[in-house]
């Protein structure tokens, strides 16, 4: 046997030497997918002298592939390098480069980012006269997206009934005109934004059949991992593409299935086998990262799910210490507790900073968790911020490089038109846009011979402008892409501007700037680039995730950040904070049982960071929209089995001592959430309201009488004390035990009979 499948369990074993046909690989937490998942594909070169040019593995992020890359070059040598591997929006912008002329783009078609969408979504709103209260920009934007996630173009859009009523009993009727007219603007400016990427891919494949005729026999294996994440564009794509040979390998975890909110469908994994009789199933059961006793918490958290995938995750590691929990009396004392046991544990364990990770449910979390760090000299850094390429002056100097390369670029040409200033306002851009619309034209010719359009005063900039870009343009047909660069940069007068900025944040503008076009020159000078323009350098810019970011100067500092950021990334210490009722789980994910288990999911994933030592912490208060509330332990903290499970006796208001480990069983059987008591708020808040169950479902009370007992999604439990029957519409006075006595309409009341 070759020597790198020495290392492989049984199960992973199964998974590499199985090549033919299609296969799913159930991979636990910390079961060494991404092992196998580069050892099949090594196999298939190595050992099954495979072309890699015939191989396409698919991931989610920049760092995953070029992880996976490096690990089959240490395997079979630099014939890595021609495999088809990247993200899907990265693969399939590859091949959109070569084929986009199908769909009538240029092969250098541009690439929006989610602020360049939003932009012109904003513009779009503003030309048609909407309110933008009403049409934001985000919310627009939400909404085109999951449609494309679905396949639903706006020609089916305003088809689409139910989808047009939606729109209409959300007071948002012209969503469907925004739809197009933003597809058509996109379509005209020779861009198309990342859910393009996708769709037009499955487009092209589905209206062109010689195309996916070409790449069905080019690939003769596809891969893809973290396969719970797909959306139905993608998983269409990928099975068109191995409809013929039929060699797909999927990997993932279908309890790690936590972006519904991405478009992200848990079907795709859960019903595979329906698509593929034949399909050979193996389950990664093993974990190599967590202590016995985190798994086994995460386990009895995640079977509490009906949707999943049957399997028993367990691991040969040590026992390790109990999950411990912390109870603050508030969130600023959360703060306080984490902070003072991360600073205990470093310096009692001789651990580094970087150790250790705080994970959040949402991003406002953390300002009581920094606040408290810094207090304590904590360095930390936060996962999730303002990205480098999300920077004002860096957004300015691409769109000038995007313009250059696409004169059709209207979401650029609106960025930099006035930037630096040259005398021309938002009324005459608006003036060229609207004629360029109504000559049925592109802006780029408008701006050619502006003065039937503009005012005189503004036709002279415009055309230095114009003659600027030309000027540009011929420069990228004669220099790299690090030397045309900077030619714009100094050309457009931006460079100069940030530079005689002496401000201290005027400075570190220019900074970054500079920093942008030290990666543009180490882009041209990397050896393994075989496109090295310009083009292909902001095709690579416009596909960067947040992780793929991640290059700190000083890495030995505390990680902070959501849960949904952590996936993929284990650390020895983690702290999961702001376990409460409507916080995690989140008050939006509890109207139905497939939102609940979609948060439970993400409890689950967030378990499974924890490589040594797991705590938890809930608060007592919060303050959330700037009122004080009294919060409630998550009912989370009740799906953990209580023999892994411990309060913290040295922070916070815990106990006094830990009892035997039965009658602490019995405690937390009993309920976390009756600790509660123990440490009353400091100030009084609101009454919590009544927690309906998930599957709570009204009655038919036709037949209600006096004396039933009932139950009423807000008011809790109650008795009906009498009916009356006097009026048109049916009332019954009840008197519930928390919220007293109600008198409610029948036909309209929400009440469940219990007896």
């Amino acid at each position: 046997m070759t020597e790198y499948l020495e290392s492989l369990n049984e199960p992973q074993r199964l998974g590499v030497l199985n090549t033919e046909g299609p296969c799913m690989l159930i991979a636990g937490a910390g079961s060494g997918k991404t092992r196998v998942l580069t050892f099949r594909i090594a196999y298939l070169m190595k050992e099954k002298d495979v072309d890699p040019f015939n191989i396409m593995a698919l991931t989610f992020t920049n760092k995953a592939a070029k992880e996976m890359r490096e690990r089959i070059e240490h395997v079979v040598g630099s014939d890595a390098r021609n495999l088809w591997m990247g993200t899907f929006h990265s693969v399939f912008a590859r091949i959109l480069r070569s084929e986009a002329h199908h769909l009538g783009y240029p092969n250098n078609f541009t690439i929006y980012d989610t602020d360049d969408a939003k932009s012109l979504i904003r513009s779009i709103v503003k030309e048609l006269g909407l309110d933008d209260n009403i049409y934001k920009a985000n919310t627009v934007y939400n909404r085109i997206s999951a449609a494309k996630n679905r396949l639903i173009g706006w020609q089916d859009y305003l088809q689409n009934a139910e989808l047009m009523a939606d729109d209409v009993a959300n007071m948002r009727p012209e969503m469907g005109k925004i739809y197009k007219t933003y597809a058509m603007r996109c379509f005209k400016s020779g861009a198309m934004d990342f859910d393009d990427l996708l769709f037009n891919t499955d487009k092209l494949f589905k209206d062109h059949l010689e195309v996916l005729n070409k790449y069905q026999h080019r690939f003769h294996y596809i891969l893809v991992d973290e396969f719970q994440d797909t959306n139905l564009c993608q998983y269409f794509i990928i099975r068109k593409l191995a409809a013929v040979r039929q060699n797909i390998c999927v990997v993932g975890d279908d309890a790690q299935s936590i972006y519904a909110f991405r478009g992200a469908d848990i079907s795709n994994i859960l019903n595979f086998e329906r698509d593929y009789p034949d399909l050979k199933v193996y389950k990664l059961e093993q974990n190599y990262r967590s202590t016995q006793n985190i798994v086994n918490a995460a386990n009895s958290v995640i079977k509490r799910n009906r949707a999943q995938i049957p399997k028993n995750v367990w691991t040969d590691n040590e026992e390790g210490n109990l999950i411990e929990l912390i109870k603050a009396v508030s969130d600023n004392e959360e703060g306080r507790l984490v902070a003072s046991s991360i600073f205990e544990e470093k310096m009692q364990h001789q651990l580094k900073f970087s150790d250790f990770v705080v994970l959040y449910r949402t991003n406002s979390q953390s300002r009581a968790i920094e606040e408290s760090l810094r207090r304590m000299n904590i360095k930390y850094k936060i996962i999730g911020g303002l990205s480098f390429y999300q920077r004002k002056e860096i957004k300015d100097i691409l769109a000038y490089l995007r313009y250059s390369l696409n004169q059709q670029d209207e979401a650029s040409f609106r960025r930099i038109i006035n930037l630096p200033k040259r005398g021309i306002g938002d009324s005459t851009v608006d003036k060229i846009v609207v004629a360029a619309n109504d000559h049925g034209t592109s802006i780029w010719e408008i701006l050619q011979n502006p003065s039937p359009f503009v005012g005189g005063r503004a036709a002279g900039p415009i055309e230095d402008f114009v003659a600027m870009i030309k000027r540009f343009n011929i420069e990228l047909g004669r220099k790299d892409a690090y030397e045309a660069a900077f030619e714009i940069a100094k050309g457009s007068g931006l460079l100069r501007e940030l530079y005689e900025d002496k401000t201290v944040e005027g400075l570190s503008r220019y900074e970054n700037v500079q920093e942008l076009l030290n990666a543009i020159k180490e882009f041209t000078d990397d050896p393994d680039k075989e496109d090295k323009s310009l083009g292909a350098f902001l095709q690579e810019v416009s596909l960067v995730t947040g992780q793929d970011e991640d290059k700190d100067k000083d890495p030995d500092k505390v990680t902070l950040m959501t849960i949904h950021m952590a996936k993929g990334l284990e650390f020895k210490y983690v702290y999961i904070v702001g376990l409460e009722e409507d916080l995690f789980p989140s008050q939006m994910m509890l109207s139905s049982r497939a939102d609940l288990e979609e948060e439970r999911r993400l409890f689950y994933v967030a378990i499974t960071r924890a490589q040594k030592r797991l705590i938890l912490t809930y608060a007592l208060t919060r303050y959330r929209f700037g009122r004080l509330k009294n919060c409630e332990p998550s009912r989370f903290l009740d799906d953990i089995d209580p023999r892994f499970i411990k309060m913290s006796t040295k922070f916070g208001g815990g106990l006094e001592s830990t009892p035997p480990p039965s009658q602490y069983a019995k405690n937390l059987v009993n309920g976390i959430r009756k600790t509660i008591s123990s440490a009353p708020p400091p100030r009084k808040a609101a009454q919590q309201p009544h927690k309906a169950p998930v599957d709570f479902v009204p009655s038919d009370t036709s037949a209600l009488q006096a004396g039933m007992k009932v139950e009423h999604p807000k008011f809790g439990f109650g008795t009906v004390v009498m009916m009356d029957m006097s009026g048109a519409d049916r009332k019954a006075k009840i008197q519930f035990a928390e919220a007293g006595e109600k008198t409610l309409l029948l036909s309209f009341a929400k009440l469940r009979i219990v007896s």
